[in-house]
């Protein structure tokens, strides 16, 4: 199990930081910046070689990777990238997270290619909540869900995938009751209150207050597409990857349940259940899934981030010019630094516990 979560979590990684950093090093190439080293992993350093003024290097803390360029807040260097004007330290400073959001769309496109069993088994509504936009809508137990705002739906994943994309709106199902086909405009509610199951734990209700199981359990079908079909289905699962992050982000402050925070360890637990449980080929679904989310991760506004470096630069904008401090804005990356490590600390502690007590980020 150690290997079977280790190897693939560290290989996704590795994969995930080249794509990030060649992002930043092409970027800061083309615009003339000096690259000063390459790095996968952090110090302390194990190999190096320097080649046209730039060491690459392989260091021994596999938990990352950088490029680190000539003179990122001093400009007293015509090569230096805060010598550059602001148009080109934003195109570089963006660079990574731009490269990780496009990756996702080669991820998926192979994905969709390779052939796959798909739950084609139906949906039906086992239970109705009380009080809830399903029960007010007039949903009833037994009716089977064929289609949300026109998309047919196969499987109960992909019910709730329509749903979750549509919180804060009124959806409309088709469902077949007994012999009749009718439409049920619904509402997802950002945010659902909680009940006690039948093993007295606490459950937070669906969006819309209804439970579902598939009504024809084991039912599948083999599924591939060719490239010319997989690219669009690509770009289409990358947008509706990035909906569901938002309207997760707006749910949390509605209301809607705590996010789930997992670091390196509980990553790495997260891909060996998903390798016990559906083999190697998911893989690609989880690297787009975990790229999407660096490429949000770092262009947050955040100190030390990217998205921290290119606040100071969109500040320097709006000051017609005028920079902060070189030594101002590194003290403010430092102490950025030093959160982020002590979060990351933290994060790792609960993950170690819930490995630990045989715990899954899911249960």
């Amino acid at each position: 199990m150690f290997l079977q979560a280790i190897l693939p979590f560290v290989g996704i990684l590795i994969g995930l930081i080249v794509v990030h950093e060649l992002g930043h090093f092409v970027a800061a190439k083309l615009t003339g910046v000096r690259v000063v080293e390459a790095g996968l992993g952090y110090p302390p350093r194990i190999w190096g070689k320097e080649f046209r003024g730039t060491l690459y290097s392989i260091n021994a803390l596999p938990l990352g990777g950088f490029v680190r360029m000539l003179g990122e807040e001093d400009p007293s260097d015509p090569n230096s990238l805060a010598a550059k004007p602001a148009w080109a330290r934003l195109i570089v400073l963006s660079a990574g997270s731009a490269m990780n959001f496009a990756l996702p769309f080669i991820l998926f496109t192979i994905s969709f290619m390779i052939a796959r069993d798909v739950p084609v088994g139906l949906t039906q509504i086992v239970q109705v909540m009380d009080d809830s936009p399903a029960q007010e809508a007039g949903l009833q137990e037994g009716d089977v869900i064929f289609a949300i705002n026109g998309n047919e739906v196969r499987n109960t994943q992909e019910v709730g995938t329509q749903i979750r994309l549509n919180l804060g709106e009124t959806l409309t199902m088709l469902v077949r009751r007994e012999a009749e086909f009718v439409e049920v405009p619904v509402y997802a509610r950002w945010s659902a209150p909680t009940y006690i199951d039948e093993e007295g734990e606490e459950q937070r209700q669906g969006p819309t207050g209804i439970m579902i199981a598939a009504l024809y359990p084991g039912m599948t079908e083999s599924e591939s597409f060719p490239l010319w079909e997989a690219f669009p289905k690509s770009i289409d699962t990358t947008f509706q990857v990035l909906t569901l992050a938002r309207n997760e982000f707006i749910s949390w402050f509605k209301g809607g349940g705590r996010p789930q925070v997992a670091g390196p360890v509980g990553i790495a637990q997260v891909t060996g259940e998903v390798v016990e449980e559906e083999g190697y080929r998911p893989l690609l679904d989880f690297a787009a899934l975990l790229s999407i989310n660096l490429a949000i991760i770092n262009i947050l506004p955040l100190p030390m981030l990217d998205g921290g470096r290119i606040m100071f630069v969109l500040l320097e904008i709006a000051r017609r010019g005028k920079r902060v401090a070189p030594e101002k804005e590194a003290m403010v990356h430092l102490i950025g630094l030093t959160l982020i490590i002590a979060l990351a600390v933290v994060v790792t502690y609960f993950d170690v516990l819930r490995v630990l007590r045989g715990e899954s980020l899911f249960r």
